[in-house]
């Protein structure tokens, strides 16, 4: 597999998707919001669209977009939590709307080439694209590494951080604009409808687990990291789309453990249950 050198690029950034996705969602999942992900991945669609009908950088505009459309939604909700809860329902609706309204406009191959994006293609991921990917990846990183703590509280308890001085409504953002770095981070390797699975599921899997927040972070991207590099290996030989055989592997993962941390736990109800003296 490694023979090909579209194979190496693809498998470094399918190990870029499952190390930084998870250790993003773990705060989308500590504050409720394990869906904005595939929000942020719609509008994208829009973004990838509008870059077809404009013949620019899908990757770029994408990115654009996205975050345009992360600022807007914080503002929704800024005023108003069930008008913001309304904002993110119609950016699920209408980003695909209208990402494949201008994909249509913009015929020729767009349409095919948009499956790519929706879905994840090895073959395309570009030298430009690894770059872009990488630089994303890098700040990402360094922006958890200087506002995680912030955000952390931020996410646990809002009135909490802000009675401490945190800049909440400036977290907020900031976590909403890295969902949508991350989901066009990935959408390349596992696609744009389903990128955000690889921020959530591995995130719930490790949670069978661990109960530490950090400790949930690290294992999440190691499982995400696992499913990224299986679900390539997989989709090599097999020839099957990374995106969902990716995300599945994630999905197998999470029911493994979740099945045996329930027989466990049941096992040693069973025991003690055992143990104890019987009442008469």
């Amino acid at each position: 597999m490694l023979a090909y050198e579209f194979m190496q690029r693809a498998l470094i950034a399918a190990v870029i998707v499952g190390l930084v996705s998870p250790l993003i969602g773990v705060f989308l999942v500590q504050r409720r919001l394990a869906l904005l992900g595939d929000g942020m991945g719609h509008v994208a669609i829009a973004g990838v669209g509008l870059a077809f009908l404009t013949g620019t950088e899908p990757v770029l505009t994408a990115l654009i977009v996205s975050i345009l459309g992360a600022f807007i939604l914080e503002l929704v909700r800024y005023k108003s939590k069930a008008a913001g809860d309304l904002a993110l329902a119609l950016i699920f609706y209408g980003g695909i709307a209208g990402g494949v309204l201008l994909t249509s406009l913009a015929g020729g191959k767009a349409s095919t080439a948009l499956n790519q994006y929706l879905f994840g293609s090895l073959s395309t991921v570009t030298t430009q694209d690894f770059v872009a990917l990488g630089g994303a990846a890098i700040a990402l990183l360094l922006v958890l590494v200087k506002f995680g703590t912030q955000i952390f509280a931020m996410s646990l308890d809002a009135e909490t951080a802000k009675i401490q001085g945190i800049r909440v409504t400036a977290m907020s953002v900031l976590l909403t604009a890295m969902a949508a770095v991350t989901v066009v981070v990935g959408m390349r390797t596992v696609g744009l409808l389903l990128v955000s699975a690889i921020m959530i599921v591995p995130v719930a899997a490790a949670q069978q687990l661990t109960h530490s927040f950090k400790t949930t972070g690290m294992l999440a991207s190691a499982i995400g990291v696992f499913s990224a590099i299986g679900g390539l290996t997989v989709s090599f030989y097999v020839d099957v789309p990374p995106g969902p055989t990716i995300v599945l592997i994630a999905l197998g993962v999470f029911v493994i453990l979740a099945v045996t941390t329930t027989s466990l736990h049941l096992r040693h109800r069973h025991e003690i249950q055992e143990q104890s003296p019987h009442r008469h």
